[in-house]
């Protein structure tokens, strides 16, 4: 009987050490997993300001330092009478995640891989895990830009801001560095604006598809009928959508996503960002909340971005979180774009662009990233 229970607890004293060595080896293995990042970082570089538009840039993104002759506290006397204030404490960040995240979002206009195609969809996404609050800032495709890294026989060195995620493409072979057409669209974000991203996500056509069909679809109420029938034979018919509620399949959301013809850039982001907030309305669903580790899983792959599974779940934990007023859209003011165009030695003809102030863009970025802009919705928010 003491023979017996000698085995026995040898047994399971066996099984304990064997669950602990397989903790030691597996657990540190699953936690680099989960912490790894999905694909390579952006690493931006560190510009110096050696051209009139660096120093703006670094300028108007730059934190003012305090001057040497300025009293710090620790040089005033401190009174025996007065108590001093105490120090207020800084809220914890929301789900684990940092005070804050910035990432460039990228709609890509390919519809089968990452090699090729166009940025059609180029935001900011300023994520405040503190407030919480996310502000999302859409940058014009067709502003002309210096397009930095790129080496190629044909001397490009500016083109459509939307072109530098093509050049960046590793399908064209022009773009060495890290985070391929994201990593050269952020880096021209950067050169030309301050506008730097930590992090970015890029989804083309037929995987934005698929998501909005794995969910289950999405519901829109339209205000007026949406028109995106072609108005020439070189125009993709988009389809007429009729004013009331809606329910889109995927194929149905890209296609009104992408309207623009009869309209301009800009009513095709306030479309866009109907589809945003249905889609964040839908993920947030008690009933699609639960799927949502199997549909990250299913379309791992499929998706471009150096986020890790952990940041993508902090984000994930963020969004039921988020108040109506908590999640602003915001564009450039029309006012201060026009339409012009120019020369493309690529094309050897002139090309249709937006025209800007370009200072007048980074004061505005310069605040986007401050967070002090936009201080209220000056675009429809989520319902």
């Amino acid at each position: 009987m003491q023979n017996a229970k000698a085995k026995s607890g040898f047994v399971i004293g066996a099984a304990g050490v064997l669950v602990v060595i397989i903790g030691l080896i597996f657990i540190p293995r699953l936690k680099q997993r989960w912490n790894a990042p999905l694909g390579p970082g952006l690493e931006l570089p560190t510009y110096t300001a050696t051209s009139p538009q660096q120093a703006a840039i670094q300028k108007t993104s730059s934190p003012a330092l305090p001057e040497q002759s300025e009293v710090t506290s620790t040089d005033r006397p401190l009174s025996t009478s007065t108590p001093q204030p105490q120090p207020t404490r800084t809220p914890k960040p929301l789900c684990g995640g940092p005070a804050l995240m910035t990432i460039l979002a990228v709609g890509a206009d390919s519809g089968i891989d990452y090699n090729y195609g166009l940025a059609d969809v180029i935001r900011i996404v300023r994520v405040d895990f503190v407030a919480p609050k996310i502000t999302a800032l859409s940058m014009p495709r067709d502003l002309w830009v210096e397009i930095p890294e790129i080496t190629n026989p044909y001397g490009i060195t500016h083109g459509k801001l939307n072109q530098a995620y093509f050049y960046g493409g590793p399908g064209m072979g022009y773009y060495q560095g890290p985070g391929a057409g994201p990593g050269l669209l952020a880096r021209t974000l950067d050169l030309n604006f301050g506008l730097r991203a930590d992090h970015y996500g890029a989804v083309n056509m037929q995987t934005f598809v698929k998501i909005v069909d794995a969910v289950g679809g999405i519901d829109i109420y339209l205000p007026n009928d949406v028109d995106g029938r072609p108005i020439d034979d070189k125009t993709e018919d988009m389809g007429y959508f009729y004013a009331g509620q809606q329910h889109f399949n995927g194929d149905q959301a890209l296609r009104f996503a992408r309207i623009r013809k009869k309209y301009n850039d800009f009513t095709r982001m306030d479309h866009q960002n109907m589809v945003i907030c249905a889609l964040k309305e839908k993920i947030t669903n008690p009933t699609v909340v639960a799927k949502i580790p199997q549909i990250i899983a299913a379309f791992q792959g499929a998706v471009l971005t150096d986020l890790s599974p952990e940041q993508i779940g902090q984000l994930a934990c963020l969004a039921p979180q988020l108040k109506r007023e908590s999640i602003l859209f915001t564009s450039l003011p029309e006012d201060i774009l026009t339409p012009g165009r120019v020369y493309s030695p690529q094309q050897k003809a002139e090309t249709f662009v937006m025209q800007a102030d370009y200072d007048v863009i980074r004061d505005f970025v310069a605040r986007f990233m401050a967070g002090t802009w936009p201080s209220e919705p000056d675009e429809p928010t989520c319902p």
